[in-house]
């Protein structure tokens, strides 16, 4: 109003002027244009701070907490009861304001503008959002800005509001000289490295379930077969296995309790799930407002309608209801956030006005922050598709001009929006926008997965296989080290591996080594007098079979049937030495050690021709069961007049191993014979 009225006064000194015949109406003229200029130009967003700061003066006369409807889904209005009660720790009278973030308005001018109207002395806060943005001292002695300090260093960005407020009440309440020192501290403390974030997203709950599903079947698994292999060939024990198996099922219990106790977090987000009544307060608010006037400006928001748009968009709607066709228009000029009841839609907003206005009309939701229009025709005779589809994007989004004002020319786009509905075309139905979707659950959008979900069953199939992979690993690295070991200071494997560690076709560095390491070992349990006589027959067997000299066996030249022989011998002499059976040796592979039966068994693929052998318990298991298979397990030795053609032990020489499908025995007496002793 002050620049018409200033243009008017103008006009009346340029009419003066004309009649007058002065020369000087140019001047008066560029003076006029001037006052105008600086009249007009003052942005609507810096003359709206005192309305603003006169409606918050309001709230904060009945209330000291005033917590904004319009942030339900981050922070709900309930919020208020727990914010005034951490107020009163600070020992100072306080007044706290959760708006929505103030882009356009400085937030210590604003805290200003608010005591000044209020009227009263005290420590006034402002939070915009979830984030403390501002507190001044009026009147009261209170480290605002120390306590701000350390609220934002020592916490995350998503402690929320009410952490952070008590964070800030707790400095407060410390006095200026100690909250000053702590500021200090924590600038220091926290100058490169931020606190750790109080809450995980989505994904990282995601990566938490496969994290767990990996263990929860990886631990067990790893343990059972690190067990099977490390007492694969060994008797088995009911006992051990049970123990293995109890082990393996307490690891699965632990891993899944541990990590219940661990990944304990259900929300992602500081913020409480709103009530219904938060949900619902700002519609509320609006359709009351439009009930009384068709225009409603929040007043929270920046002012982007001065009074003559103002009054000329109230003559263009009140037109358009007395039109052929026409009807009522509501325009609510409010910010659409995702953190709003609506979550951001405009559409769902809309809705919400309507159902409780109750009338038919043009919903018009203007939004004073980002300069969006969206338009929505409910119950009117109106072309649907002229509404959904073909208002112009300068009426809706705008354009760069609109992007570079402070009110987004709102104003100018709305009376081009009002031209538009009086162009267009009347249909001879109401038609209404269809009913948009609801708005996501305020609880769900903060409640995380269950921990045993989503990702949780991929984790047990790579759990699965990275147990394969870690007991592979273990097994190769364990035979790596027991070979170099064996090579190194070679040692005879125990006898229940045996018939599963044998080979078949062994090469002449196998038997070579394992001559030797048997040999050695049998001549160093000759600990006293005692044992001579128990096992010396084997191991004076052994030495004739060598010339008495045990080295011979680690040199070339010594055929595969005399190593054989040499091995049998000294491990059936270690079994006397050690009070076990040592009678008989398996006849499939004499390098399975100590046999327990006798059977008959196949030794030939190619036809149904059997042998009366002694087994071991393998063999013997494996003659009943597939039979078909005991060709296959039959020590096989290069034949040297067949070309280094491998043939059955017992085909290949007509020497001393011959001898030992009858017994340890014979074997011993076939060796002397050979030898020429007696």
């Amino acid at each position: 109003m002050r620049a018409v009225t200033t243009n008017n006064a103008c006009t009346k000194r340029i009419w003066a002027t004309r009649y007058n015949g002065a020369p000087a109406l140019g001047l008066l003229l560029a003076l006029c244009a001037l006052a105008a200029l600086f009249a007009t130009a003052t942005p609507a967003v810096a003359a709206d701070t005192p309305t603003r700061a006169a409606y918050l003066a309001d709230r904060l006369r009945v209330n000291p907490v005033h917590v904004t409807d319009q942030l339900p889904r981050e922070v709900p209005r309930s919020t208020a009861p727990g914010l005034a009660r951490i107020a009163k720790k600070t020992g100072v009278p306080t007044y706290v304001l959760v708006l929505p973030l103030q882009s356009s308005t400085d937030g210590g001018q604003l805290l200003g503008a608010v005591h000044d109207r209020l009227g009263r002395d005290g420590l006034y806060v402002l939070f915009e959002g979830p984030d403390l943005a501002e507190a001044r001292a009026f009147g009261v002695d209170a480290p605002a800005d120390a306590a701000i300090t350390v609220t934002q260093y020592e916490l995350p960005y998503d402690a929320g509001v009410l952490r952070s407020f008590e964070r800030f009440a707790d400095v407060i309440a410390q006095g200026g000289q100690k909250a000053t020192a702590r500021a200090e501290a924590a600038r220091e403390r926290y100058r490169d490295d931020e606190p750790a974030d109080l809450y995980i997203g989505p994904s990282d709950r995601q990566n938490q379930s496969f994290l767990t599903g990996i263990l929860l079947t990886g631990v067990p698994l790893t343990i059972l077969l690190i067990a099977a292999y490390a007492g694969r060939g060994r008797p088995e024990k009911p006992v051990l296995r049970r123990f293995v198996r109890g082990a393996a099922l307490l690891s699965a219990a632990a891993v899944a309790l541990t990590a219940t106790v661990v990944f304990d977090q259900t929300r992602s987000s500081a913020a409480e799930p709103p009530t219904p009544a938060d949900l619902s307060a700002r519609v509320e608010r609006v359709a009351a407002g439009l009930k009384q006037d068709p225009v409603y400006a929040d007043p929270e928001s920046p002012r982007v309608l001065d009074a003559r748009q103002l009054d000329r968009l109230h003559e263009r709607i009140r037109d358009f209801r007395r039109s052929d066709g026409g009807g009522p228009v509501y325009v609510s000029l409010v910010p659409q956030t995702p953190e709003s009841e609506s979550a951001g839609d405009s559409g769902l907003f809309a809705a919400a006005v309507h159902a409780k206005v109750g009338g038919d009309g043009v919903y018009v939701v203007a939004d004073p922050d980002d300069g969006t229009i969206d338009v929505y025709n409910r119950g009117l005779r109106l072309d649907g598709n002229r509404l959904s589809f073909d208002v112009p994007d300068s009426v809706t989004l705008g354009d760069s001009r609109a992007d570079e004002a402070g009110d987004h020319l709102l104003g100018e786009r709305l009376d081009a929006l009002m031209t538009f509905l009086d162009d267009t075309p009347r249909t001879d139905r109401p038609w209404s926008e269809p009913a948009p979707p609801a708005a996501p659950s305020a609880a769900d959008e903060t409640a995380l997965p269950p921990l045993f979900s989503t990702d949780f069953w991929p984790g047990l199939i790579v759990g699965a296989f990275a147990a394969l992979l870690l007991s592979s690993v273990v097994a190769g690295a364990t035979w790596s080290v027991r070979a170099l070991r064996r090579r190194r200071s070679p040692g005879p494997e125990p006898s229940g591996s045996l018939p599963l560690t044998a080979p078949t076709e062994p090469s002449a560095s196998y038997l070579r080594r394992t001559a030797y390491a048997e040999l050695a070992s049998l001549a160093a349990g000759f600990t006293g007098p005692e044992n001579r006589d128990r096992a010396w027959d084997h191991l004076d067997a052994a030495l004739l079979l060598v010339d008495g000299d045990p080295g011979r066996v680690r040199q070339p030249g010594t055929d595969a049937a005399t190593l054989v022989a040499v091995i049998v011998l000294a491990r059936a002499g270690r079994a006397v030495l050690a009070g076990e059976p040592a009678d008989m040796c398996c006849g499939v592979n004499p390098l399975h050690g100590p046999a327990a039966r006798r059977h008959h068994v196949r030794v030939s693929a190619e036809a149904n021709s059997r042998r009366l052998l002694p087994v071991c318990p393998l063999c013997g298991d494996t003659a009943v069961a597939a039979p078909g298979d005991i060709p296959g397990r039959l020590l096989k030795l290069p034949d040297p007049s067949l070309g280094n053609t491998r043939l059955p032990y017992y085909d290949v020489t007509d020497g001393p191993l011959t001898a030992v499908p009858h017994g340890i025995a014979r074997l011993i007496d076939k060796v002397r014979e050979t030898a020429g002793v007696h």
